[in-house]
């Protein structure tokens, strides 16, 4: 599903390259749940925004189900991200001025569907995530917990092939949190391919793989 090669990404600080990742080989199968672990700085989410195709990167390759997404050109990679992936970030990204209920909408407005289509989604992920009487406030009526189950909601709605998710129980008390990963999991069951970024051993060891990132690199024992 996702192979990437030799990718490098760097900034230039004074004169001389900085390294955000530094010759990143990983393949994922479809169907696996992968786990990106290190420390602050090491290139986490960094990774996790090329595969996402939010970042681009600056030498190497990178193939998304038989797609060469370093030669496509901008649109053409917003489509492809459109219609097979759905992110999770750490800082919920929800359109403040829309409500919960258009926030959730937002990633089917790119596809053609009925609005009774659109709708029946909806009104299923308000209620698969208890947040059906939230559906008319704006997010910040909204606790941080609940604006990341939005998020999540919204990232899902589309039924993307592909989850990339980054500290996606960061703001969560355990108990949503443990949910959260729970229904990873059983997405992951049910065939979405799931890439997260962790601190958490616990929330690690959902995964099928562990990477481990330092500096910009992946570490060896992988």
């Amino acid at each position: 599903m996702i192979n990437l090669k030799h990718i490098f990404k760097w900034v230039t600080v004074g004169g001389s390259r900085v390294f955000l990742l530094k010759d990143i080989n990983l393949e994922v199968k479809e169907g696996e749940f992968i786990s990106i672990m290190g420390p602050s700085g090491s290139g986490k989410s960094t990774l996790l925004n090329v595969i996402g195709m939010l970042d681009g990167f600056d030498e190497g390759e990178y193939h998304f189900l038989q797609e060469s997404v370093h030669t496509l050109k901008e649109k053409q990679r917003a489509q492809l991200y459109k219609q097979y992936i759905g992110f999770v970030f750490q800082a919920y990204h929800l359109i403040d001025e829309l409500t919960v209920y258009e926030n959730i909408e937002t990633p089917l407005i790119y596809q053609n569907l009925k609005t009774s289509e659109r709708k029946a989604m909806v009104a299923d992920m308000l209620d698969r995530f208890n947040i059906v009487g939230k559906k008319d406030l704006f997010p910040a009526q909204l606790s941080g917990g609940q604006q990341q189950l939005v998020g999540i909601a919204r990232a899902l709605i589309a039924k993307p092939k592909l989850l990339l998710a980054d500290e996606p129980t960061g703001n969560l008390n355990s108990k949503q949190g443990e949910e959260i990963m729970e229904l990873f999991k059983q997405l992951n069951n049910e065939g979405v391919t799931i890439i997260q970024v962790t601190h958490s051993e616990k929330n690690a060891a959902y995964g099928s793989r562990v990477i481990n990132l330092l500096d910009g690199r992946k570490e060896i024992n992988q």
